[in-house]
């Protein structure tokens, strides 16, 4: 037990919570992360790419000022609090949920898109074990 105090320790000790994994030594998990893309890290190529990015939400933003502004505050922020509601609620953590009560609500029900046909790019076949995945999903792990 050392009572002399922190700064006591010998020059060549290591105190133990250098030891510890940091960020910089942990390895990176791909059963819950995939594979690491340094495209993800680098800043749009494109002006456009972070409007496109940003289109859905600016979409939103628009509707409801425009709701705002012809039905009312009120109109506006029942709408949004359904719009929390909805977003709340998912399948479990190893399915891949498809928002189908957030398009209702935002009339894109009736439409056919890319993602309907092909498939939305950012969802990938990652099939992780049932349990696990919930059990991170908890922060039980």
């Amino acid at each position: 037990m050392n009572t002399r105090g922190p700064g006591s320790q010998p020059k060549d000790s290591i105190p133990v919570t250098e030891l510890s994994a940091s960020r910089r030594f942990e390895s990176h998990d791909l059963l819950r992360k995939g594979f690491t893309r340094v495209k993800n890290e680098l800043l749009p190529s494109h002006p456009l790419q972070l409007s496109e990015k940003n289109f859905q939400l600016n979409q939103d933003k628009m509707s409801f000022s425009t709701l705002r502004n012809t039905q009312g505050l009120r109109a506006a922020l029942k709408l949004q609090m359904e719009f929390k509601a909805v977003q709340q609620v998912q399948c479990l953590p190893f399915l891949p949920s498809s928002n189908f009560p957030l398009n209702i609500l935002r009339g894109n029900d009736e439409t056919t898109g890319f993602e309907d046909i092909l498939n939305d790019p950012s969802q990938s076949e990652l099939m992780g074990e049932p349990h696990l995945m919930v059990e991170y999903k908890l922060d039980l792990l």
